[in-house]
């Protein structure tokens, strides 16, 4: 069975698409997020909540990520190791430029949306919740731009497939990513 990834910008619905597809064929599911997560609390890090990356906290451990690119890298090759075996979902931001086999998609949606679901998500106004986007997003574009020269969120050329999550909700989109899933595997 090929590997599934999902992608998209932060707050986008990956991790929802990615359990939802998981749960639908039995899949395992993997997300470079945690595995990060998990470097950071090696590294002495205290973790908590889902919204952890949006804190103060979260932001430094990217900043040390920036001067050090062996964690992403690292993680990368977990994840491709884990790709290769089959079976799974993995949210991602890098793999689907770097590994050019499974099933790609994308989610797309636009910041003020993402930003809303980013405040319903973490019980946190609205306005806050839109500069912690604008925040993630020009990071991870700057990051992924100086690790792997991509272009995150511009060049969608490595994927199978684009759902726009603006309009639908988490099952409508679930269900459409399974129907293409059906007939794929």
């Amino acid at each position: 069975m090929e590997a599934i990834i999902v992608s998209g910008m932060p707050a986008v619905g990956k991790t929802t698409l990615a359990r939802m597809i998981g749960e639908t064929f039995g899949f395992r599911l993997l997300s470079g997020g945690d595995a990060l997560k998990e470097i950071a609390i090696e590294r002495g890090y205290h973790l908590s909540g889902s919204d952890w990356w949006d804190t103060d906290e979260g932001m430094r451990f990217l900043a040390e990520r920036k001067s050090n690119p062996d964690f992403d890298h690292l993680i990368d090759q977990k994840l491709i190791v884990a790709a290769e075996s089959g079976g799974t979902v993995i949210t991602s931001y890098t793999l689907p430029w770097i590994w050019q086999k499974g099933i790609k998609f994308w989610l797309e949606a636009d910041i003020e949306v993402r930003a809303g679901r980013l405040a319903k998500r973490d019980s946190i106004p609205l306005v806050n919740a839109m500069k912690i986007v604008e925040q993630r997003d020009i990071e991870n574009r700057g990051l992924y731009a100086s690790l792997y020269g991509m272009a995150l969120g511009e060049d969608l050329s490595v994927f199978d497939h684009v759902i726009n999550t603006e309009r639908i909700g988490n099952k409508e989109v679930a269900d459409e990513a399974i129907a293409i899933l059906r007939n794929k595997l």
